[in-house]
């Protein structure tokens, strides 16, 4: 008589699985029990949340920026007159004294108009004197003298613009020109701009148009354009929020990103009362004066800035991420013996890495940090009892949210 197998007999691996199913909802009910909804007092020490100790020090404030190395004092020098250039005397890297004759342009029909001019006046000033003898009515003879000597000076003006001297004693950096082009001269003359302290635009005895060292541009660039290297000071914007921190006189900390280890100190200058809006962004111009100079810093290189707005010494702080501001209110959630609440607390300075509190806090309490995810709701801490919303990270009782990978009770999700 053949044997009856029973269906487990003929199928083994249905009890196997069977028996591993058990095994596993009895781990994914251990676990649950013992992460997602562990004791209220080991919440903190479990990690559940992230805490930080209330401390007492130093709190400092500071407001920082990249900015540019440049000259303090610059010129753009062009001619006067109108012509061919006929001399260039400089190149890029000349040091330069104030008057020095930098570059010339072909003066002969300037002078030829200035002896048209002379002709003119002698003319009209016989005329005068021929008036004067006769005892005749002088004043068209005057007048004609008045506008004949206008003329010279026009004429006379217009040779002495043929030769272009330098406004300011320093560096050529740049020489926007050649012999044979033309002088490109302008009614302006070119421009100075800068100063030791304040950064601000001033016209220099060439007269035209101005450039600020606070962060505008000139409006046109001399056939010469000339720096002062050895005084050099920072040009840099910093948000319209910082600048309201900032005042003329305040000491900085400017690194170099080229010079390994150089820093120098400087002051603030000055700040540009216009602000500058690029991508919605209000910045505002700024000028440091560099006190001294480290080996090797050049005029372009590019630096970072820190100024020291404010500093409060052997105060309690919390870090920032501890605190909840709502209108004019700050709270902090506090843990005490397991426990959290919510407490109201006042501030003082708020420095970059900790925010000074007046009252509300004692030293060495526990305060919650904030953290990116959605609330404190779950098991006591962010999103649930741990990372993830669920006893495990993936948000369910195990990873992937089911008894083991897979999603199922037994891998792959199914019964093999």
């Amino acid at each position: 008589m053949p044997v009856r197998r029973l269906p487990f007999a003929r199928r083994p691996w249905v009890l196997v699985n069977a028996v591993l199913g058990v095994a596993i909802a009895g781990g994914a009910m251990w676990a649950y029990m013992t992460f997602v909804k562990p004791d209220p007092s080991l919440a903190a020490a479990n990690g559940g949340i992230r805490t930080v100790a209330v401390a007492q020090g130093k709190v400092t404030s500071t407001v920082s920026a990249s900015g540019t190395v440049q000259s303090a004092t610059t010129a753009d020098p062009a001619f006067a007159t109108n012509g061919t250039v006929s001399e260039v005397r400089v190149k890029v890297g000349d040091v330069v004294a104030k008057g020095a004759v930098l570059a010339k342009v072909d003066a002969t029909a300037a002078k030829r108009q200035l002896t048209a001019a002379q002709a003119d006046l002698d003319a009209a000033t016989a005329a005068l004197n021929r008036a004067e003898d006769a005892g005749s009515d002088t004043s068209d003879a005057e007048a004609q003298v008045t506008s004949a000597e206008l003329e010279v000076e026009k004429a006379q003006e217009a040779v002495d613009g043929t030769t272009l001297k330098a406004p300011i004693a320093g560096t050529v950096v740049a020489v926007n020109g050649s012999v044979g082009s033309s002088s490109g001269a302008s009614s302006s003359g070119g421009s100075t701009s800068g100063g030791p302290t304040s950064g601000a635009t001033t016209s220099g005895s060439t007269g035209g148009s101005s450039s600020s060292t606070g962060g505008s541009t000139s409006s046109s660039a001399g056939f010469i354009q000339l720096a002062d290297l050895s005084k050099l000071e920072v040009s840099a914007a910093v948000a319209e929020t910082d600048a309201t921190k900032l005042k003329a006189g305040q000491t900085a900390s400017v690194s170099w990103n080229a010079l390994a280890g150089a820093t120098a100190t400087a002051k603030l200058g000055s700040i540009d009362p216009n602000a500058t809006t690029s991508n919605n962004v209000v910045t505002y111009g700024v000028i440091f004066t560099l006190d001294d100079l480290p080996d090797g810093v050049r005029a372009g290189q590019t630096v970072n800035v820190s100024v020291t707005v404010g500093e409060a010494d052997n105060v309690i702080y919390v870090n920032p991420a501890a605190l909840t501001t709502v209108g004019a209110r700050q709270t902090v959630i506090a843990v005490r013996n397991g426990q959290q609440e919510t407490r109201s607390v006042e501030i003082g300075l708020t420095g970059d890495q900790g925010v000074e509190i007046t009252s509300g806090l004692q030293v060495g309490e526990q305060v919650v940090l904030k953290t990116s995810s959605s609330g404190t709701s779950g098991n006591g801490g962010p999103g649930g009892g741990l990372p993830g919303g669920g006893g495990f990270p993936g948000g369910g009782g195990a990873p992937a949210g089911g008894g083991v990978r897979g999603g199922g009770a037994a891998p792959a999700g199914g019964g093999r």
